[in-house]
């Protein structure tokens, strides 16, 4: 973890209810990170959060590596700016593989570019996501055999109300024409960190979405 680096801490409240805020680290010590304020990722509003308060941090590395920690507010500070010091990760830093984006049923608003125009804009939804790629389910009576670099906008919906709008590259893995769908399997290229990890958070909702709807059968 850098200076400048953006962290997304999340908040378990009653009820499974889960708050999510987005921060910077601003300083760096030998037990503590220094953070400014965090921003409530719904509301856009800044939130003092107290002492003792115990949370879920994530980041993505600059070689777009996902991590994750449990922290715990200590104390307020004021440095260049102020805000607040954290407890370090310690052994319970998790790095989150690449083989661990599992991907998660999900009908995600998508829009396919070639970016030699070799066909027109594909308008469409995903069967499924992950972290690493996605499976779009084209319509019929259109084929994707594009063998160079694809242009994706994609449409992410959080339980936050908020949507998060992606653009960024993918090239073509194989399609899949042996079920009544026809599906183009995907695999997102030098994806931005700070998208791939908007994904994966979206993809963790899901599974979270389905392992409710399982306990409440």
């Amino acid at each position: 973890m850098k200076i400048g680096s953006v962290l997304t801490l999340e908040l378990k409240k009653t009820g499974m209810k889960t708050e999510s805020y987005r921060c910077k680290i601003i300083e760096k010590s030998e037990h503590y990170l220094f953070i400014d304020y965090p921003i409530n990722e719904k509301s856009k509003k800044t939130s003092f959060l107290p002492k003792g308060t115990v949370l879920k941090a994530t980041f993505v590395d600059e070689k777009q590596h996902l991590y994750a920690f449990k922290t715990e507010i200590v104390a307020k500070v004021k440095l260049t700016v102020p805000g607040l010091a954290i407890k370090l990760p310690g052994d319970d830093l998790k790095r989150i593989q690449r083989r661990e984006f599992v991907r998660v049923p999900a009908a995600v608003d998508i829009a396919i570019h070639s970016k030699n125009n070799a066909f027109p804009p594909i308008v469409t939804v995903t069967s499924d996501i992950s972290g690493g790629g996605l499976s779009a389910i084209l319509p019929q009576g259109i084929n994707l055999d594009e063998q160079g670099p694809l242009d994706l906008w994609l449409t992410l919906d959080m339980q936050s109300g908020e949507y998060f709008y992606i653009n960024t590259m993918a090239e073509l893995v194989f399609t899949n024409k042996a079920s009544t769908l026809h599906t183009a399997s995907l695999k997102f290229i030098n994806i931005q960190k700070e998208d791939q990890h908007k994904i994966v958070r979206y993809s963790f909702e899901k599974q979270r979405e389905a392992r409710k709807k399982e306990l409440s059968v």
